[in-house]
């Protein structure tokens, strides 16, 4: 086996640079843990950005991907098979709605809300052809691809790739009355994430989301939650629109519906939303494929039992208190976050987020920068309490606390 050095010099010989990775190489995991080509064991408290919210390996997801591997993989959405029918009633009942359309990745599945939110506007609400608008807010993360990038604020994401496409309009995350402002007769959509992720674990002011579902039900516009990270239990609540008792139009979904094994995405939305659609104007070749289907089937069933969320909230109360009181010591600036979820802000006199990052992997601690001065926890949430305790002081050690 190749060191991690040669892998990594490899990498950069043949792979683009359009991430930067920390020098890490994994070769095998399990649980909350990762362990690379030289054998040393790394704590994973970043989660595939919520992608791996049930661990790595996790059995009853692998045994679920074993299974259908000896039955049949892809179809395409040319003929039926026997897995999507359930997929598609059972997530969508998890959802209270009543329509479901699979996609494969985060990027795909905002795109479709956005198609399906233009589609629905002018069919539905009468909107003009080519002037639909959808609001979304700043400082938000939705992905990557041209039109997403299009209402990105972030530079590094946006710069160099116009020319960019038109009908968004960007209002300050937080801002109610901002929002209710930019609302006109072409706006179909409001697509916010609940938590913003990307931007640091930033959560919205109590009474926000609650606002946002107001203001959108009253003007006759739809409000799409993009829960792709902060779903599915991340949050102690199977969405994190449920601490508000929020209920969008459309949830979009992604990362931990595939359970860390296959990339699965979906909107889901009620049958007069998602009923806009005709054969042939809008599809995946793999989205709602057999085997990501059986996949997201148990992870619906895993989410039913409430254990997860239930741990996301426990662990996540004992988090944020622990992270609370270094911030009482000087080390951080701030932290935010929700259930096993935290932005942490780290004192310029420790260094950036990058180099605190690149301390605790030295320390056998993996989690991600962001923006600079901030770093985002957001462990598996099966970790055990000894676990998230350890890494917690490895992180206060690295702040000298």
């Amino acid at each position: 086996m190749p060191t991690s050095a040669e892998l990594i010099e490899q990498a950069d010989a043949h792979s683009a640079h359009n991430y930067h990775p920390l020098p890490v190489v994994v070769a095998t995991a399990d649980g909350a843990w990762m362990t690379d080509v030289e054998g040393r064991r790394y704590l994973d408290m970043l989660a595939g950005y919520s992608a791996l919210n049930f661990g790595h390996r996790n059995r009853r997801l692998i045994e679920a991907a074993k299974a259908q591997l000896e039955r049949v993989t892809l179809t395409s959405r040319a003929f039926h098979h026997d897995r999507f029918a359930a997929f598609c009633s059972e997530l969508a009942e998890m959802c209270g709605m009543e329509s479901v359309l699979p996609m494969n990745t985060g990027a795909e599945a905002v795109e479709t809300a956005v198609k399906t939110a233009r589609k629905w506007g002018y069919r539905a609400k009468g909107v003009p052809d080519g002037q639909a608008k959808i609001i979304v807010a700043s400082d938000n993360f939705h992905g990557r691809t041209t039109t997403i990038i299009s209402f990105s604020t972030d530079p590094e994401a946006r710069a160099d790739f116009g020319p960019y496409t038109p009908g968004f309009e960007v209002v300050p995350y937080g801002d109610l009355a901002a929002l209710e402002a930019a609302v006109d007769r072409n706006t179909v959509a409001v697509l916010l994430e609940p938590i913003q992720g990307e931007a640091g674990v930033l959560v919205p002011p109590p009474g926000y989301l609650a606002g946002v579902r107001r203001i959108t039900a009253e003007q006759n516009v739809l409000f799409i939650a993009d829960e792709i990270q902060s779903g599915l239990g991340r949050t102690g609540k199977t969405f994190a629109c449920e601490h508000e008792g929020v209920v969008p139009d459309m949830y979009v979904l992604g990362k931990a519906l595939g359970g860390g094994v296959v990339p699965v995405s979906a909107v889901v939305s009620s049958r007069s939303v998602l009923g806009v659609y005709r054969p042939g104007e809008h599809g995946s070749t793999f989205g709602g494929n057999p085997l990501a289907c059986a996949v997201a089937l148990e992870v619906i069933a895993m989410l039913r039992t409430g254990e997860y969320q239930q741990r996301a909230a426990e662990l996540g109360d004992h988090l944020h208190a622990e992270l609370s009181a270094l911030v009482g010591a000087g080390a951080v600036d701030a932290v935010r976050g929700r259930g096993l979820w935290a932005g942490v802000d780290i004192h310029a006199g420790h260094g950036t987020g990058r180099e605190v990052s690149e301390k605790l992997m030295e320390r056998g601690v993996l989690v991600k920068d962001t923006h600079g001065a901030t770093i985002r926890i957001a462990p598996p949430l099966v970790i055990t309490k000894d676990d998230l305790d350890w890494g917690l002081t490895q992180l206060r050690e690295v702040l000298g606390t």
